[in-house]
């Protein structure tokens, strides 16, 4: 079909886009590369169009109940966004201004020699050949070739015919042809989005949290709408999510789960009744994190990540803590993952390691700080832990939140920084000694280290604009005691040192010491305050519940460790299958394993191999020990856990299995292994992966 046609088809909506495909998310650089090929002749690949009379919910247009035939755009929607704007000057119908975050309407072309660019005034304002694409695709343009023409030039008709040539070459991309592919009218609104799902491996391909919330939007037409309103709504509080996180969110409440493909499946039903659960518990968050937090706004979280297991632990409690211990150490968690970047890699992973402990354990606290310490090694602050960091680290942030939480107040007009701001007095991060005396008094500005020493965390305060710019670039001896004296104790509520001899340039890496051992005891004081203790009588799930959470990233069930339930007999070649979920679990984030249960979380009990142990549950469990230490090495058995319980008058055999500090490896049958847990099973890695896995894992 050609492209004028397909912009005349979306101008009088009789193509048209559904609601769950995405935004327009070309970059303009994306848009300039799709005309410059067109203009070239270059093939841009097909469209995919769905015609049927029985559409899904659509962007920005009423379904009309009667037997109106609808063309869907399923496949080329940027493409032909970008051209609609291009040659038609306006947004498609099917958006509106705000859905499209990146416009390539102020793009140029030059007639002389047919180069395309975003408009720079310095290149394009004295040279009256560069043309707005836009103009030259209106039909009552005024491009006058000959006008353009210097007065001066011998060869006018030469210039006019190339110029010419040039402009007709851009005006015909409206008549190059766009090969179009068609779904036909039978198919049913599932199979339109698997095959959309297919065909977006080509061009920009759809991220995971794209892909959920494509099928959850097939399924539940208004979500997208919905979901957008929630985020305006809560951005007026500061609080700015984007779709990705509140996708993710609405699977961690819907599916119990954090990996995204695993609401793909849920039926809108479930959808909305996750969603009504999790627009309230965003409510209440939004309100008790900056009163309780400190944390004011989404932009003083280094990653809005660490918010979802504390939405799954809320969904688990009625949409509130339940008490003000718990409160407590979801803080702690917050502040402990921000601090040591919990969620900087294999996010999908970690995620779903924590979502599942939350909703495994009724007080998953503890068994979150002990992954993040086999993470890290530990959780408190060391002075030397802030040495170099700058304004782009997690320490960074949680600086900011740990002043506020000490009650740190602006140095010009004393309000605590814990209130709003907005234009001058928006909170700025304030260079103690500043940057140009610093680099006038021996700190080389094209010395790597000497910039990051300057623009240290431990050089920084946090203050208004209008402060900032009244300091200006006075040293700190001088401006400093202004402060103390207009509004005393100011300083040491963000931490700096109280010795006036330090706040000489002469003595700035002193100073800089001094200022990070204060920061460091800060945090840990803070860190100390919300740890209280651990309620004593909380009640953990009983098996039971356990195995109604199905399988996950931390938890696997195996009907059997040794029976053949299909040929009725003994078969030690199954005992790997339960020894390589521990190896895996073992190298991974830990896990549970039980055995008894099948994949369906039917319980079908040990009865046949405990008849292999002469019925003894002792002698089955020191079976599984010697399995283990030959298997894998007696060394891991203080992070394994084995005990037989009863459930429904069914012996079941649980088995924890804690994080290793060191790689471990299953050797069976002669055959040697590395195991880890992806999603909810156990994968294999060959010898290259195994040693970036274990690089990545255990640095």
């Amino acid at each position: 079909m050609k492209i004028a046609d397909l912009i005349y088809s979306i101008q009088i909506k009789s193509l048209v886009l559904p609601e769950f495909q995405r935004e327009y998310v070309w970059t303009r650089e994306q848009a300039k590369k799709l005309l410059s090929s067109l203009i070239k002749g270059y093939p841009v690949g097909s469209i995919l169009l769905w015609k049927t009379n029985n559409p899904p919910e659509l962007k920005n247009e009423v379904i009309d109940p009667g037997s109106k035939v609808y063309q869907l755009i399923l496949d080329g929607q940027q493409r032909l966004t970008t051209l609609y704007m291009l040659i038609n000057g306006d947004i498609p119908p099917y958006y509106t201004e705000k859905d499209v975050t990146t416009d390539p309407r102020d793009l140029f072309y030059h007639l002389g020699t047919g180069d395309l660019q975003y408009y720079q005034s310095s290149v394009m304002k004295a040279d009256p050949l560069w043309v707005r694409v836009v103009e030259c695709f209106k039909a009552d343009s005024s491009i006058n070739i000959f006008e353009l023409i210097p007065e001066s030039s011998e060869n006018k008709f030469v210039l006019a015919n190339e110029y010419s040539n040039h402009l007709t070459a851009l005006r015909l991309v409206k008549e190059k042809e766009l090969p179009e592919l068609l779904i036909p009218s039978t198919a049913e609104i599932e199979d339109a989005i698997d095959i959309f799902d297919l065909v977006n491996s080509q061009g920009t391909k759809l991220t995971d949290a794209e892909l959920a919330l494509t099928h959850i939007v097939g399924k539940w037409p208004v979500a997208r709408r919905v979901i957008k309103e929630k985020i305006d709504f809560l951005k007026i509080s500061d609080f700015d999510f984007n779709l990705n996180f509140l996708t993710r969110a609405l699977t961690t409440i819907v599916t119990r789960r954090a990996i995204f493909e695993s609401i793909h499946v849920e039926p809108k039903e479930n959808l909305i009744a996750g969603w009504n659960k999790l627009s309230k518990i965003l409510d209440y968050l939004t309100t008790i994190l900056p009163s309780r937090a400190f944390i004011n706004s989404t932009g003083d979280l280094s990653t809005t990540n660490v918010l979802i297991p504390v939405i799954a632990f809320l969904n688990q409690n009625n949409s509130r803590f339940p008490d003000e211990a718990s409160l407590k150490r979801a803080l702690y968690y917050i502040y402990t993952s921000l601090i040591w970047s919990r969620y900087s890699g294999q996010v999908d992973q970690r995620l779903e390691s924590d979502v599942s402990v939350v909703y495994r354990e009724n007080y998953p606290w503890d068994m979150l700080r002990d992954a993040l310490i086999d993470q890290r090694g530990r959780v408190d602050v060391k002075p030397n832990d802030l040495e170099g960091r700058t304004g782009n680290h997690p320490l960074y942030y949680m600086t900011y939140i740990l002043a506020k939480s000490g009650g740190a107040m602006d140095w010009f007009n004393g309000a605590p920084l814990t209130n709003r701001q907005t234009g001058a007095y928006y909170v700025h991060s304030h260079h103690i000694f500043p940057q140009s005396l610093l680099y006038a008094n021996g700190y080389d500005i094209d010395n790597h280290l000497h910039r990051k020493i300057v623009n240290e965390i431990a050089n920084r305060a946090f203050l208004t604009a209008e402060t900032n710019r009244s300091i200006s670039n006075r040293p700190p001896e001088v401006y400093l005691p202004e402060i103390e004296a207009k509004y005393p104790g100011a300083l040491a509520k963000q931490f700096i040192p109280m010795h006036p001899e330090l706040w000489k340039i002469s003595k700035f890496p002193e100073f800089l010491e001094a200022r990070r051992q204060l920061i460091a005891v800060k945090f840990n004081s803070l860190l100390d305050s919300l740890l209280s203790p651990t309620p004593t009588q909380i009640r953990r799930k009983d098996i039971l519940e356990l195995i109604s959470l199905g399988e996950s990233e931390i938890l696997e069930f195996k009907s059997t460790l040794q029976w053949d339930i299909i040929h009725n007999n003994k078969n030690k070649a199954l005992r790997k299958s339960s020894l390589k979920t521990i190896a895996a679990f073992l190298n991974s984030e830990g896990g549970t394993l039980v055995i008894g249960v099948e994949d369906n979380n039917v319980v079908c009990g040990l009865d046949q191999d405990l008849i292999l142990v002469q019925g003894s549950p002792d002698k089955f469990v020191n079976l599984l020990n010697t399995l283990i230490s030959d298997n894998i090495g007696p060394e891991f058995f203080d992070l394994i856990k084995i005990k037989i319980e009863e459930v429904t008058n069914k012996s079941v055999c649980v088995i924890e299995v804690d994080r290793s500090l060191m790689p471990a490896y299953l050797t069976f049958e002669g055959s040697k292994e590395f195991f880890i847990r992806t999603a909810n099973s156990s994968r294999s890695l060959d010898p290259e992966d195994t040693v970036k896995y274990i690089q990545q894992h255990w640095a």
